[in-house]
């Protein structure tokens, strides 16, 4: 029904304007009593054969939802409900910032894909967790942290320390951030010297607190094969817990949305179908280069089960979903988790 009646509809909408409506939508649906129970009745599906434990934290399934979606935290009782073994909030910044300008995210229908220049557009780490102390879920929670758009590069390490410190007692584990590529200079912190010096920060401040949590490091599927030997050497070196392989990609190869079209967007990230292969590419030579254990979470790209089970028959130990929820439903859920069931 979702593909067939409701995504036509929504699809008429602008993306950010519909984005906003099914905030409410879903908001309303939870506060009707018994509203979380029954959607979950629908789309949930928790077993013992879909739970995961990684870096020492118990996933219910390992679906998760990839940080952009729920920037704010403001939807995690409900997400919860839809399946979702886990979510990521963010990318969160130390202080409010209204990103780009809009129009900033652009449906391209024929490649099941989407364009957004959204500028880590957030209200503000403080605002995040006032949030989190209200959640009675005890769904498994992500802080994906970035730098203010007019922080320099020079200063970066200021504004991660800023967020890890106001996020630490309510969410379960970090996320550090270089990869997108809607903040102008962000991507350069992917550089071999300052993505050491700054993971090194992070962690020094989780090995700080008396109960350390788990960072994580999420990178773009644009990096060339030496890069990912660099990060490789580097996400072993630090101790970093883990790898989000991958954010969006700057590349318009392949598509099959008309070139005129996709030069009127303009700049942004690229995510949906046609990031799918690059990035299970991109997982598979991380897990061959890791070994069996380092924790990867795979994400782009992912429109069905088939792409999910591709992502974790490629390495990864639990995937997140963005692009492939907007497209194909929440029902895109629970048939991972049923795959995954099946398979074990």
């Amino acid at each position: 029904m979702y593909k067939q009646i409701i995504r036509p509809i929504l699809f008429l909408v602008d993306a950010e304007k519909i984005h906003h409506f099914v905030f409410r939508l879903l908001k309303i649906t939870g506060a009707v009593p018994g509203g979380k129970g029954a959607i979950e009745g629908v789309f949930g599906y928790h077993t013992s054969k879909t739970a995961r434990k990684l870096f020492g934290i118990e996933f219910r399934n390992p679906v998760g939802l990839a940080a952009g979606f729920d920037k704010d935290a403001r939807l995690i009782d409900e997400l919860a409900s839809l399946g979702f073994g886990f979510v990521e909030i963010g990318t969160l910044t130390p202080k409010a910032q209204p990103g780009n300008e809009k129009p900033r995210l652009f449906r391209l229908p024929k490649d099941k894909a989407l364009i957004n220049r959204m500028g880590f557009n957030n209200e503000g780490v403080a605002a995040a967790v006032a949030r989190l102390k209200q959640r009675k879920s005890d769904v498994i929670v992500g802080g994906n942290i970035g730098k203010n758009k007019n922080t320099p590069n020079e200063k970066a390490f200021d504004d991660y320390g800023i967020c890890f410190e106001a996020l630490y007692d309510h969410v379960d584990y970090f996320v550090v951030n270089v990869s997108s590529p809607n903040t102008p200079g962000l991507r350069e912190l992917q550089e071999k010297e300052p993505l050491r010096q700054l993971l090194g920060y992070v962690k020094s401040l989780s090995n700080a607190k008396p109960k350390p949590k788990p960072v994580l490091l999420k990178i773009a599927p644009d990096l060339t094969r030496e890069q990912l030997n660099d990060i490789v050497e580097i996400l072993i070196s630090t101790k970093t817990d883990g790898i989000i392989a991958t954010n969006t990609t700057i590349s318009r190869e392949g598509l099959m949305t008309a070139s005129d079209d996709v030069a009127k967007i303009g700049n942004g990230g690229l995510s949906g179908a046609p990031l799918t292969k690059r990035s299970t590419d991109v997982i598979r030579y991380l897990r061959q280069s890791l070994g069996p254990n380092f924790p990867i979470i795979g994400v782009g790209g992912i429109m069905s089960a088939h792409d999910a089970m591709e992502k974790f028959n490629a390495g990864a130990d639990l995937v997140q979903l963005y692009t492939g929820f907007i497209y194909e439903g929440p029902a895109l859920i629970k048939a991972i988790n049923k795959k995954v069931a099946a398979r074990n």
